[in-house]
C-alpha cells in the first residue's frame, strides 16, 4: 500500500516534525529554537526531518512573548547605485551566524516612500533598524525615535542622529577634494550631480566643496543637475551639456563615480587632454573605475566598513556610540594633474 502524499496546502506544525523524527514536540521546539540541552544525534534527527518536510518555523508566533522578531530592517535609497550592495555585504558579513536576518527596503531617494518603508518595517517589530542618511520626514524621525530598538543611521555624520550614526563627513570630503583640485592649478570648475535635490549627502559634499572654493577666492563656473539616477550615458550627456555651455571649463567634479566615468569617456572620445586640458573627479571609489582607460580621481566612501560597524552595533558586538566617524581617502587616479 503506497503512502499518501502530504497535502501541499497543509500548514506544517511541530507535531508533523515530531512524528517524522520520533521525538516529542517540546524537543523539536528546543532544537528549532536552538534552546536547551539536546543531544547531537537527536538534534540531527529533528533537523533532517524538518528539512525533508520543508518545515519553516513561525518566528512571528515564537516572538510574541518578546514582541520582537529576528529581523533587522535596512532602508537604503537605491539598489542600482553600486555603493549600497557593498554596504549590504558588510551588514550581512557581521549578522551571519547571529540569528539576525537583514531585510531591505528601497526608498528611491523619496522622503514619502522612506516614511512608508520605515512604517511597514517597524510594524513587524524588528530587532533593529539601519537607515541610510540623517534626513527624514518628521513622522519617520518620530517613528524611529520611539521604536525602542537600536537605530543606526549610516553613510553620514553631518547632523543629529536619532540614536547612532556611522559614516563620513561629506562636507569634509567635499572640502578635501576642492583643496586638491585647487592645489593642482585648476580654476574654472564645474559641478555635475544626479538625484538632486534629494541626495542629501551629495548636497553636503557640494557645500563643503564650495566652501573651499570660496576660501580660495573661486566660485563654480557652471553646474548641471539631473533628478534621476546615475548612468554612464547620463554622465556623457551632462558632460557634453557643460562643455557646450562653458567650453573653457578646466575641471569637472561629479557627485558620483558612475556619471564621472561617463564624463571621462566623453572627454577621451572628444580627444581632450585629460588631465592637462581638463581634470575630472567623482566620489565613492567603486570597482567600475578599474576598467576605465584612465583611473578617475575619487574618494573611497568607506562603504564596506560602514555596513560592518552598523551591524556590529545592532548585534551588540560593538559598544554603541552616538557617532562613529570614518575617514575616506583621496585617490588621485589619472585625472588630476600633479
Amino acid at each position: 500500500m503506497t503512502q499518501a502524499k502530504p497535502d501541499p496546502r497543509h500548514t506544517l506544525t511541530l507535531r508533523d516534525v515530531s512524528e517524522a523524527s520520533g521525538v516529542s514536540e517540546m524537543t523539536v521546539s528546543r532544537v528549532l529554537r536552538n534552546r536547551g540541552d539536546v543531544s547531537a544525534h537527536t538534534r540531527e534527527k529533528v533537523l533532517e526531518a524538518a528539512r525533508t518536510l520543508g518545515y519553516v518555523p513561525n518566528k512571528i508566533a515564537g516572538a510574541l512573548a518578546s514582541q520582537r522578531v529576528n529581523l533587522v530592517g535596512v532602508v537604503i535609497p537605491s539598489l542600482s547605485n553600486m555603493v549600497f550592495p557593498e554596504v549590504m555585504t558588510g551588514i550581512s558579513e557581521v549578522l551571519d551566524g547571529t540569528g539576525l536576518q537583514p531585510v531591505v527596503g528601497v526608498t528611491n531617494y523619496l522622503p514619502d516612500r522612506e516614511e512608508s518603508v520605515i512604517y511597514e518595517m517597524l510594524s513587524w517589530r524588528p530587532s533593529g533598524m539601519i537607515v541610510a542618511g540623517l534626513e527624514h520626514s518628521t513622522a519617520a524621525r518620530a517613528m524611529l525615535g520611539r521604536a525602542g530598538i537600536p537605530i543606526v543611521e549610516i553613510m553620514d555624520i553631518d547632523g543629529e542622529p536619532v540614536d547612532h550614526a556611522v559614516g563620513i563627513s561629506h562636507r569634509r570630503a567635499g572640502r578635501q577634494m576642492a583643496e586638491a583640485i585647487i592645489a593642482a592649478g585648476y580654476r574654472r570648475i564645474a559641478f555635475l550631480g544626479t538625484q538632486m535635490p534629494n541626495d542629501f549627502r551629495a548636497k553636503k559634499r557640494l557645500e563643503g566643496f564650495e566652501e573651499a572654493l570660496a576660501k580660495a577666492g573661486l566660485t563654480l563656473v557652471d553646474r548641471e543637475y539631473y533628478s534621476g539616477g546615475s548612468a554612464l550615458l547620463k554622465g556623457r550627456e551632462m558632460t557634453a551639456a557643460v562643455l557646450s555651455r562653458t567650453p573653457d571649463v578646466d575641471f569637472l567634479y561629479y557627485s558620483n563615480d558612475m556619471i564621472g566615468a561617463g564624463g571621462l569617456l566623453h572627454c577621451l572620445d572628444k580627444g581632450l587632454d585629460v588631465p592637462g586640458r581638463i581634470g575630472l573627479a567623482g566620489f565613492n571609489g567603486v570597482e567600475l573605475l578599474e576598467g576605465l582607460p584612465r583611473r578617475l580621481a575619487t574618494m573611497d566612501a568607506c562603504r564596506l566598513e560602514i555596513g560592518r560597524k552598523a551591524a556590529e552595533i545592532i548585534a551588540g558586538k560593538a559598544t554603541a556610540g552616538e557617532r562613529v566617524e570614518l575617514f575616506p581617502t583621496l585617490q588621485r587616479g589619472d585625472t588630476i594633474r600633479e
